[in-house]
């Protein structure tokens, strides 16, 4: 890891909702919140907490502190949402918590956390 940089994770008993184009896609109770220097705090919800069908897209990037991510598509308000959100399918060490889960991008996405804006 780069000196000075760091992750930190943790579960968090909040209500997240994620909605696109006003259309629920995902509802959790407990996500893992992933805090990472010089990013906002991103919301880790498990995959059984999508209500929307979620489609792998055959795109992929590497980040040297979590590993590589993988990207996914949703299909909801009447348009096809493509890379909305994304995944560690295999993160390094110090991400483990986020393994099975998935993140949306905050500026694309509608995301509320106990029902307030983020």
């Amino acid at each position: 890891m780069s000196q000075g940089h760091t992750i930190r994770t943790h579960a968090e008993d909040v209500h997240v909702e994620v909605r696109l184009d006003g259309e629920l896609v995902a509802s959790a109770r407990r996500p893992v919140l992933l805090e990472e220097t010089g990013l906002p705090t991103a919301y880790y919800l498990a995959k059984s907490d999508l209500v929307a069908e979620v489609r792998l897209l055959e795109l992929s990037t590497h980040c040297p502190f979590k590993g590589d991510a993988s990207y996914w598509t949703i299909d909801a308000g009447g348009r096809t949402h493509d890379a909305i959100a994304w995944s560690y399918e295999h993160p390094n060490a110090g991400a483990e918590d986020i393994e099975g889960h998935v993140a949306f991008f905050a500026d694309r996405a509608e995301i509320s956390v106990d029902g307030a804006p983020i």
